[in-house]
């Protein structure tokens, strides 16, 4: 079947399911294989569940290991393809091509799920714009995310996570951004880049589409091939020479510039040049959100929202999903940012909680009189550092040294391996019965750690 009929079958039914505990009537149904699963035994199911097609590449004798499951009902809408995952590409593809609108295309080692937030909530307060659901943000989710375009949109948000290179350049062949965003180059899946300079490689691969004559061309005011990139980085600006729009955003001598207003726990910005919003009081916690939010606000001043309305749709979105939420719970003021972490975000989190004010009728000693602090320390291991592993967790170990902590408590992988003064657990369940146990009071915590070791679950 070419993917011309196939998109008018796509066309007659727009929602596609690749999981089939989550599909509705309507629904095509397209038969992922991954190294644990294969959809393709899922066809008949597909089917009894109200599946309009399923795309497969496994005939059901293929996919059955005994060769027994029955050929799958209403075979007439069994669509078998050479490869599922790329048709599934393919006509992600084939409908961006539909499409004369900005793609905003984000990545970067850190912060790019809170940016496209930013980015997406300040588009839609005044157009009609899609954007990644989550962290969708990978070969199956980018595909999906652009599938989920409707024909109304004037913007689309898409999220590229990579943890090698090669991986942004295939992404960017079919969701073929007009507009990029990379938020930082730091330490993140070293492993899988292969190093510092890999990282650079990689994230640069949304900054090298952008150089090229692939780039569409866009029925608007703004140019295509144009970055948005942060000024206060050498990298970044060294990166994306050559592009041939640059809009910048930093502390200084940007388009966009802004600074931290004085606050506790929420950052709170000032913009200083290029936009009248005046403060911006976010529900984001940490200084090293401040990039984020500059970006959001170039974008929109870039694509002409009001000054009010990118004030106010900041000022709106609230984290979740274990991103640098402030929860209140117990007396206890806690940082969830358990989301993901790696050396860079690891480091700016510790350093940012250090600073971070207190008032001073809450800075008193705990029960546990270990320091005249009331802050706390929760840190899980991070993961996908290859070689640099040990190296990268001793630092950061260094680097909570240099602070004083009410208490600091480590959990799992290479923190287990290292000598450390701190509070030592296997998991972030034993970490949860320490913290149930202690009964800490008035205390500020920081839980952070990378996804595998699931730091929320110290909170029970």
């Amino acid at each position: 079947m070419q993917i011309s009929q196939l998109y008018d079958i796509y066309l007659r039914h727009p929602s596609i399911r690749t999981d089939t505990r989550q599909l509705k009537q309507g629904d095509l149904f397209f038969a992922l294989k991954g190294p644990n699963f294969n959809g393709n035994a899922f066809a008949t199911r597909a089917f009894e569940l109200g599946a309009a097609y399923a795309i497969i590449d496994e005939t059901p004798d293929q996919s059955s290991p005994d060769g027994s499951q029955p050929a799958p009902v209403n075979s007439d809408r069994l669509i078998v393809v050479p490869d599922v995952l790329s048709t599934l590409q393919e006509l992600a593809l084939h409908h961006r091509r539909q499409f004369d609108i900005p793609f905003i295309a984000i990545t970067g080692s850190n912060g790019k799920t809170t940016t496209k937030e930013l980015v997406h909530a300040t588009l839609a307060s005044t157009y009609t714009t899609y954007t990644t659901q989550g962290n969708l943000n990978n070969h199956i989710g980018i595909p999906l995310t652009i599938l989920s375009v409707g024909k109304d949109a004037q913007f689309a948000v898409i999220e590229m996570g990579a943890n090698h290179q090669k991986e942004i350049e295939a992404y960017c062949r079919y969701t073929l951004p007009t507009h990029g965003i990379i938020t930082n180059v730091g330490k993140a899946h070293l492993e899988g880049f292969g190093g510092p300079e890999g990282v650079k490689k990689g994230k640069g691969e949304l900054y090298d589409f952008l150089r090229s004559a692939q780039v569409p061309a866009i029925d608007s005011a703004a140019a295509a091939g144009t970055a948005f990139v942060l000024r206060d980085s050498a990298d970044l600006m060294q990166m994306s020479r050559g592009i041939q729009h640059l809009i910048t955003y930093g502390t200084h001598d940007a388009d966009i510039t802004g600074g931290i207003a004085l606050s506790e726990a929420l950052l709170k910005v000032d913009i200083t040049h290029g936009a009248a919003t005046g403060p911006i009081q976010t529900q984001l916690v940490g200084d090293y959100n401040l990039p984020n939010v500059l970006v959001a606000v170039a974008v929109g001043k870039h694509f002409g929202v009001s000054d009010t309305a990118i004030r106010q749709a900041i000022e709106q979105y609230a984290p979740s999903n274990s991103r640098s939420q402030l929860i209140e719970r117990d007396g206890l003021h806690i940082i969830l940012d358990a989301y993901n972490a790696n050396p860079s975000s690891m480091r700016a989190a510790i350093e940012n909680f250090a600073r971070m004010a207190i008032p001073s009728d809450r800075q008193r000693p705990s029960d546990l009189g270990a320091s005249p602090t009331s802050k706390v320390l929760i840190l899980g291991a991070m993961a996908e550092l290859g070689p640099e592993s040990l190296a990268e967790h001793q630092a950061i170990i260094d680097l909570i040294g240099q602070y004083p902590w009410q208490q600091v408590v480590l959990v799992g992988g290479d923190f287990r391996h290292l000598s450390h003064p701190y509070l030592s657990f296997a998991n972030s369940k034993e970490a949860g019965r320490w913290l149930a146990g202690v009964g800490l009071k008035d205390s500020y915590l920081l839980i952070k750690g990378s996804r595998s070791m699931k730091m929320e679950e110290v909170l029970g």
